[in-house]
């Protein structure tokens, strides 16, 4: 069971360092083409006509895919008021409870941008004329993402051994 639990841990932990690499190249093609507009409009005095629609696909799908990678890595914004005065078995649970909470809140985000992403599939972006969906195809994505994430966040804090809570005396220390 252990093996089984390290392996899905360890697969997610894949996804999500592959999921890294594609942050990094996004943000490239977002620095790349914001200098590139910048560049033509103000040097050359011609502006292009793609470049701005691009950037900001690559910052929605940064946004979303982000947040996942961010929340696996502990790196969101949070109140941690209640596990520093909680003992290790309820900062446990209550990491636990969180993560069922994110994987109800992904599950819900997954399924409605879903919907929305079949909504909009006849619609084109105007100056690249893709699809929209490509677009709106970032929210099922970044939710899948952290609907996968919450799953190792719980299994972390479920075997993640126990440290003793410290005395009032080393806790002055």
């Amino acid at each position: 069971m252990k093996t089984v639990l390290n392996a899905l841990i360890g697969t997610i932990d894949t996804i999500n360092r592959w999921t890294g690499w594609l942050l990094a190249a996004l943000l490239l093609v977002m620095t790349v083409l914001i200098t590139w507009q910048v560049f033509a409009r103000f040097v050359m005095g011609s502006p292009l006509t793609f470049s701005e629609e691009v950037a900001r696909f690559a910052m929605i799908w940064m946004t979303m895919l982000g947040a996942a990678y961010a929340y696996r890595h502990g790196t969101l914004i949070s109140v941690d008021v209640f596990t520093d005065i909680a003992g290790p078995r309820a900062t446990r649970i209550l990491k636990v409870v969180i993560a069922i909470i994110s994987f109800v809140f992904a599950y819900v985000l997954l399924t409605e941008g879903f919907s929305i992403t079949l909504r909009v599939a006849g619609q084109t972006a105007p100056s690249t004329r893709v699809s929209m969906a490509w677009l709106y195809a970032a929210m099922p994505a970044g939710a899948a993402l952290i609907a996968l994430n919450a799953v190792a966040v719980a299994l972390d804090a479920l075997r993640a051994p126990l440290a003793p809570r410290p005395s009032l005396k080393e806790a002055d220390a």
